[in-house]
């Protein structure tokens, strides 16, 4: 398992946008969704501080519709979320039985812990920790079976970094599951 616990004063910067200013006013928004028998309520926590990373995006939906209607086995399985804003693919992962380790950026943690400690019961194998692909992607083991990403593929500047960050988080035998629009 990764190590979560890091000192936020020594962060390295990201290439990603910390504020994205698409809502003037935060508000939160709860919401329920049904998956492989799971009911996952997941609060979406928008405004101008998560950005991009507050709202349930349709890629993460179509991901878990996936995982229903395919079978797919996540029990035993060690895996990893990556940009993962509210968590809501991570943690299906883990109600069906997965090792998960879920990521985002340092501002999206709170957002994906709330949704994790509504979700998943306690002793659930589920963590929750900050990631910035390209930057501190070998803090983590090199051994995921499964890596995650749900929306994450929209920013050109970041497709090197997110390359290298999937090419040292899976194994020699993982599997990438990625959705976008």
């Amino acid at each position: 398992m990764a190590n979560c616990r890091r000192d936020p004063e020594s962060e390295p910067e990201s290439v990603f946008p910390h504020e994205v200013g698409l809502f003037t006013d935060s508000y939160s928004e709860k919401s329920r969704f049904c998956f492989c028998g799971h009911v996952l309520n997941i609060t979406q926590n928008f405004g101008s501080r998560l950005g991009v990373a507050a709202g349930v995006w349709d890629s993460a939906l179509s991901l878990c519709n996936y995982f229903e209607s395919q079978n797919v086995d996540f029990r035993g399985k060690k895996v990893i979320e990556l940009g993962a804003g509210t968590g809501i693919v991570g943690i299906l992962a883990a109600l069906q039985g997965g090792d998960v380790t879920i990521t985002d950026l340092p501002v999206a943690l709170e957002q994906i812990k709330g949704n994790v400690q509504a979700n998943v019961p306690a002793g659930g194998r589920a963590q929750v920790c900050a990631l910035s692909w390209g930057i501190d992607q070998h803090v983590f083991p090199g051994d995921y079976d499964i890596v995650l990403g749900a929306d994450i593929v929209y920013m050109e500047p970041t497709f090197p970094l997110l390359l290298g960050t999937l090419q040292h988080l899976c194994g020699h035998h993982g599997t990438i599951y990625l959705a976008s629009r």
